[in-house]
């Protein structure tokens, strides 16, 4: 004890003004709460020792991290100042963190490595273990940190995050800071054993449990976790048994959940008091100097907050800044074919082949596709062959650890070409898609980007029944911030793979199953260079009297409906949409002016189906051309069942459309 670890008395002081400082700032911010400047707070009171432990055996400006919404001390650790802080829970312009968009302590900074949380508990893990796997890949010596609560680790996506890092070797620091309370629930309702033991069957995972109360002890902890990150031996679990000095946010009051001696005992273990404590027995600092630092440190928050108050609020006119990167698409050119006929399963495999000979950064994974299998559907068969397996590679069989781990690698510059195996299983990654990927460069203001591609197959008619038939369409239109391909044809889907390799925005890349060796759907094949932009819709046929919008499967039926209703030439125009998001309101402005009657074809659910928003944005902007009601043809409103009788009732047929064509002309 007497030389505190090697700790100099100026090291000794720095790290006591930051564990002030914190306090500090926790005070002021409630302080500012009740005058009404803020409406939330989530403090780090009594977390700051094991969180400036961790954050001073990082390396500024090189290691990344992933914290929690309780990590002020820790980010004030890696460089981030207490105007800063202010500036984000004030919501101010200059608010490093996200431009006032996010809650308070909701932490990002560029600059640091600080990238952009988010709210849900649980998401960070699976990110940082892709920062730490392109890392491993990039033969860096970069570590990454993340962080949560001990409640967190009731979540799926921590187990997943620990079972990949340490099968990988990962070099993550995994910090479980554990107050005993998920808000009001103690840890004895959450956790059949203590996370110690619970993590202790998993290879390559060193695991240290300390008194997070305790700067010295964490910081050993720590340091043994970093030295053994950068020497290659894999991750690390910390957990440091901290106290909770606050409610669990300004909007709680743990006073009627918790003992007053439970709380009083808390108190004893200040970690600020027993860092003064320890250094006072083993003569490093003296009272009035702590006292000295407390003092000024005040005045300086003080100060800091009158300073953010002074600062401009974000302009109402850059609130819809920043949901996409806002690069204009290329125009579509004429592609030189490069072969006469190729199906839809083809040209993905050739698409994604000639995007990985052009990016060195871009990766390939996702469940069953690496060789000899190549993906169920073999989409990516040859692909771990030609590039190796560091590049494509099977992943474990969970979809939020595909999709989450894909949002790390991004933030760190890398092309993360994801499959998930059938839409049906995409659901237990919609916590990281709907909450990180699509929202990452609106809530970091521009500052962090996870432009991703996730190849999903769809659709039925495959006699799938209920788990491998399912339509996602309707789900994802109304997602700001993800882009959307849905081609009905070959070349059309590599057109549209290559762009959206190329972009700078996550794309949900959906493939209809039915449509993968489909004749009717082969195509000629473009050549390398040719890449489709999104939101280009493609006029299949035309006509005068009818426009007929669809896109994915429905398309050929659609053709065929047409065709068997022998109508005269030009009748019915029929427009692929090719993409749902944009949707090219262009090619439909000409068409819907010229015929005045519509019909939506799509074979997602009819009730709140896509078709149904663009029935009213139709409505909304065509009403006085229309002659006739917007038709609709979509699946009814139902599971799809195994039997293909009646799997044929649910989905759309050609008879359907036929039908809802001679009405509509009949108007």
């Amino acid at each position: 004890m007497a030389k505190l670890h090697g700790y100099s008395q100026t090291q000794i002081l720095d790290i006591y003004k930051k564990m002030v400082i914190s306090r500090k700032l926790d005070e002021k911010m409630l302080v500012l709460l009740k005058q009404g400047k803020s409406f939330f707070h989530i403090g780090a009171s009594g977390h700051e020792a094991a969180q400036l432990a961790a954050a001073n055996l990082m390396k500024q400006y090189q290691d990344w991290s992933f914290p929690y919404y309780r990590d002020g001390a820790f980010c004030l650790g890696l460089g981030m100042s207490s105007k800063e802080q202010l500036l984000s829970f004030l919501a101010r312009a200059d608010d490093p963190n996200s431009g006032g968009r996010q809650m308070p302590q909701h932490y990002g900074h560029k600059k640091l490595r600080i990238v952009s949380q988010s709210s849900p508990t649980g998401t960070q893990f699976l990110q940082a273990v892709g920062c730490a796997l392109a890392r491993k890949m990039d033969k860096t010596n970069e570590v990454v940190y993340v962080s949560s609560g001990e409640g967190t680790t009731s979540q799926g996506d921590f187990h997943e995050a620990i079972n990949w890092a340490s099968n990988a070797k990962a070099p993550v620091i995994f910090h479980i800071q554990d107050n005993e309370y998920a808000i009001s629930t103690h840890r004895s309702d959450q956790t059949a054993d203590t996370i110690y033991s619970m993590t202790a069957g998993y290879k390559n995972l060193a695991r240290y449990y300390v008194d997070g109360c305790n700067y010295f002890e964490a910081s050993l902890a720590f340091k043994e976790s970093f030295q053994r990150a950068r020497r290659g031996k894999g991750p690390s679990i910390v957990i440091s048994n901290v106290v909770r000095l606050l409610p669990h946010s300004s909007s709680d009051d743990q006073r009627k959940y918790r003992s007053e001696k439970d709380l009083k005992e808390d108190l004893k273990r200040d970690p600020i008091k027993v860092f003064e404590n320890d250094c006072l027995q083993a003569k490093m600092a003296k009272p009035k100097e702590f006292a000295k630092i407390k003092n000024e440190i005040s005045l300086q928050v003080d100060l800091d907050a009158e300073w953010a108050e002074s600062q401009d609020h974000p302009s109402p006119e850059t609130a819809l800044d920043h949901i996409y990167s806002g690069v204009s698409f290329p125009q579509e050119k004429e592609f030189e074919p490069i072969s006469d006929k190729i199906v839809i399963v083809d040209a993905i495999n050739h698409a994604l082949s000639e995007e990985m000979e052009q990016n060195e950064k871009m990766v390939i994974y996702g469940q069953d596709i690496a060789d000899p299998k190549g993906g169920v559907f073999t989409a990516t068969k040859g692909l771990s062959e030609k590039f190796g397996t560091k590049r494509v590679f099977n992943s474990p069989l969970a979809e939020s650890s595909i999709v989450g781990t894909a949002v790390g690698m991004a933030v760190t510059g890398y092309k993360p070409v994801v499959e998930i195996q059938f839409g049906d299983y995409i659901w237990t990654a919609m916590m990281q898609i709907r909450n990180e990927v699509v929202t990452m460069r609106y809530r970091s203001n521009n500052n962090w980007t996870c432009p991703m591609v996730i190849r999903v197959p769809v659709g039925g008619y495959i006699h799938g029944a209920l788990c491998h038939s399912q339509s996602i369409d309707g789900y994802f239109i109304h997602m700001p911030g993800i882009y959307i391909a849905y081609p009905s044809n070959a070349s059309d889907a590599k057109g549209l793979l290559k762009m959206a390799c190329r972009m700078n925005d996550p794309v949900l890349f959906m493939e209809h199953k039915g449509l993968y060796r489909q004749g009717y759907a082969a195509t000629k094949e473009p050549d390398t260079h040719y890449t489709l932009p999104f939101g280009k819709g493609r006029l299949v046929s035309k006509g005068k009297y009818l426009t007929l919008v669809t896109w994915g499967a429905m398309v050929q039926k659609s053709s065929e409906a047409v065709q068997e209703l022998d109508l005269e030439e030009d009748t019915v125009e029929i427009i692929d949409l090719r993409t749902l998001n944009p949707i090219d309101f262009e090619i439909l402005d000409k068409s819907i002016k010229k015929t005045g009657k519509v019909l939506i074809v799509h074979e997602d659910n009819l009730t709140n189906g896509p078709g149904a928003e663009i029935a009213a944005i139709i409505s909304n902007k065509y009403f006085e051309y229309l002659d006739g009601p917007i038709r609709r043809i979509a699946a009814k409103d139902s599971p799809i069942p195994f039997n293909w009788i009646i799997e044929e009732k649910i989905l759309p047929q050609t008879k359907d459309i036929l039908y809802a064509i001679e009405e509509l002309l009949e108007y």
